[in-house]
């Protein structure tokens, strides 16, 4: 019984671990997609899409179909 305890606590931290490190490499992901434009921290439509599951125009007519929702600096074109 004490060596199946210890084997469930032993799983357990595995477990945590790994869900941990799992949590970095998202971090870590996101991170990169971060550009820095004009002194603001910008996400790309298309990264922001691809995060989301949705094609880049479904998200664009999403943010514009419901632009009361969004801040007023969601959102903006660079020229």
């Amino acid at each position: 019984m004490i060596e199946k305890c210890k084997l469930i606590r032993f799983v357990n931290h595995a477990m945590k671990d790994k869900a941990s490190l799992i949590q970095l490499e998202q971090i870590k992901l996101l991170e990169r997609l971060i550009h820095l434009v004009r002194g603001e921290k910008v996400l790309l439509d298309s990264d922001l899409a691809t995060l989301c599951g949705v094609t880049t125009g479904a998200l664009n007519c999403a943010v514009k179909r419901y632009a009361t929702r969004f801040p007023s600096d969601f959102m903006f074109q660079l020229s």
